[in-house]
Order: C-alpha cells, then structure tokens, then sequence
C-alpha cells in the first residue's frame, strides 16, 4: 500500500489524482491533503478518502473548516503546507499546488526523502539544480506527471541516454491556434477555453501564449538533463501525440493516448507498473489524422523569450516564470491585453541582472523582484 499527500488536492490534477485512487483503494491510500481555501472541496475529500491531515493555505479558511468538527487534523499556512508535504508514513507527494507556491514544500518533501510525482513544473523552472542536486543526494525518484513529460519519460524507459538525439515536445497551440495576430489583441479572459484538456484558468492562458510549452522546455532540461538546444516544440492540435524522442539513428518514438491528466498521473504513481482501467481505449481510425506544424514563433514569443532564458541560465528562467505569473493575474483582471503578458515579460527580463541562485531563499528573493518589477511595469504601462 503506497500512502500519498496530495499537495494541491482542490484543483484540476488533485481532483483526477483522487479519481485515480478511488479505483485502486488496494493499492493507494490518502495520508494527507492540502489546499489554497476551497474548504467545501476539502470536506468532500476528507469524508471520502479519511486524511490524517489536512492543510490549508489561508488561514481563515483552515479555521472555518476546524469548526466543521471533522475526524482530521487541521494544518494552516506554509508550515502546515510543508508539514504536510514531510509526513511520517507517506511514500510519495503529489506536488500539484498550482505556480511557485508548489517550491517550498516540494523542496522540503525532497529533503525529507518523499518520491515526488511533479506537477507543478514551476518548481524546477525556478530552481533546477538545487531541487535535482538534492533528489540526487537523497536517492529521490521524480516522476513527472506533465502530459509532455510523462510521454518523454514513457519513451526513454531506462534508455542509454547517449543515443538520444532530441525530446520534441508536442503542443496544441491553445485556444487561438487559428487567431491571427491582431486578433489576439482584442482577446479577453471569457473566451480562453482549452480545446482539448480540462485544466484551470492560468495554465489555459499559458497554453494559449505556449508560455506553458516555453515552461515545460525548461522543466525537461532538469528532468533529463538535456540541453535546451536539442528540445523541440511542435504544434499538434489533436493532442493524441504527447511528446517523442528521437535517437542518434533516426528512429523516433511517441506516446499516445487520449487526452486526460488521468493517464499521466496513473503512471506517475504506479510506475514502474501500470494501471488497468485508467482510459478509454485510443481509437486512431476515428481519429483519421494526426498533423504537426511549427510555432510561429511571431505569434508565439513566450518560446523564444523561453530559449532567451536558457541561454542567460542562472536566475533567468525564475524571473521568466514569476513575471508571467503577475501579468496572466493582469490579464484576467483585464489590467493588460492578452499580447501584453509576454510584453511584461519581456521587459522584466531586460531589467535583471543574472545571479547563481544556491538556495531556495536566493530563488525566492530572486522571484519577488521579478513580481514586484513586473507589477511596476505594469502600473507605468
């Protein structure tokens, strides 16, 4: 019986990583859950899956959901958050807290020897060599649970690294993938709908400016510690394809399925084996077409300030992530138009001047200012 925390247990990947589990009670149980303030989903949870803990990152909220009089302990704050993330008894921690809050606890769950199934790639984005470098020292396995990384991961299954050619990660170019580029100026936070996965707000948004795919680049150079020049991006709108490597040879090798986070997650927490019953069965003849097409990368700015990120390394990628952060709130606040995210972006790269982060306290320092300058940028715009 593997016992799990689920850090993140009210959103989108939390919600299909309990569905997961309520169709393999032999094999997983639910040791503690942790969320924002969504308390009404919380309780739902505790009464379905029986916690030993819970945590909740608003304070009032984890008050509120104490005079409920539930068979739990309730944690609040980032400490209770952590405590969660470090609990006695629990083999792997979910890590799907949404953004850069998901660092700190994942961090401290790595240090305290828990296997992590990674969700929130913001984590390495922010603070690749120091998270690797600990998992490495504490004999930490981290699974990724990405749709794209997973594929990757599914893909080289033990393979010598030194015939690997390049990771090509697929993208569906979102919600305006036939949106000209003037079009997209006059788009609002009503119209993003992911035509293919059901995933919140934010990561709609990055899908739709591939700021997302422009993330995951990175996150993949920390998981299989490639260089960013032999990662790829290509548009795939049907979403069946979920990433491929290709070898010194010239073979290339995918993953399909469906497109449902159910799949990804099964494997994360039952690898090296798999799951029965997690999707429907893909049907290619229904399907009839699989097409591909590189990214405009005029309409798509977000990879190349990506690769800008790379190439400055140290601290660069975690100002990358912490402005767009700010300018997506900005954008569903309608305080800036839909083409002004990477905009933000891009000016609160131009103004930072590169560092070598050696701590989780140097990461977060380094993330504020970028938060902080981005705000700026956009109060002057």
């Amino acid at each position: 019986m593997k016992r799990l925390s689920i850090l993140g247990s009210t959103g989108s990947i939390g919600k299909n990583t309990l569905e997961v589990i309520s169709g393999h009670t032999d094999r997983f149980s639910v040791a503690a859950l942790a969320a924002r303030n969504n308390i009404g989903e919380l309780e739902s949870q505790i009464k379905a899956f029986r916690p030993d803990v819970v945590a909740v990152l608003d304070e009032s909220a984890a008050e509120d959901l104490r005079k409920k009089g539930l068979p739990v302990e309730v944690l609040a704050g980032e400490q209770g958050i952590i405590k969660a993330a470090v609990l006695d008894g629990v083999d792997m921690v979910v890590s799907a807290i949404a953004g850069s809050a998901g660092l700190v606890p994942t961090h401290a769950a790595i240090q305290a020897g828990k296997d992590i199934a990674l969700a929130t790639k913001e984590t390495l984005v922010m603070a690749g060599d120091i998270i690797m470098s600990e998992a490495s020292k504490k004999g930490v396995s981290i699974i990724p649970v990405d749709s794209e990384h997973s594929a990757v991961f599914q893909c080289l299954d033990g393979r010598d690294m030194n015939e690997v050619e390049r990771l090509i990660l697929t993208a569906s170019g979102g919600a305006f993938l036939r949106s000209s580029i003037s079009e997209l100026e006059s788009v609002t936070p009503d119209a993003l709908k992911h035509p293919n996965w059901d995933m919140g707000r934010k990561i709609t948004i990055d899908s739709a400016t591939l700021m997302n795919k422009g993330l995951e680049v990175i996150e993949a150079c920390w998981l299989f510690d490639m260089p960013f020049e032999k990662i790829d991006v290509v548009l795939h709108p049907q979403s069946i394809i979920h990433s491929m490597v290709e070898f010194i040879d010239g073979s290339v090798i995918a993953q399909m399925s469906v497109p449902d986070m159910k799949g990804p997650i099964a494997y994360a927490l039952s690898y090296p084996g798999r799951l029965g019953g997690i999707l429907p069965r893909l049907n290619l003849a229904g399907i009839r077409e699989l097409t591909f097409e590189e990214p405009d990368r005029n309409k798509y700015p977000a990879l190349s300030l990506t690769y800008e990120a790379l190439r400055a390394g140290g601290t660069m990628p975690c100002v990358l992530n912490a402005a767009n952060e700010v300018a997506v709130q900005a954008f569903l606040e309608e305080r800036i138009p839909f083409t002004g995210i990477t905009a933000v972006v891009s000016d609160t790269m131009s103004e930072h001047s590169v560092l070598k982060a050696g701590s989780i306290e140097d990461v977060l320092r380094v993330s504020e200012w970028a938060r902080q300058k981005a705000k700026e940028i956009i109060n002057g715009k």
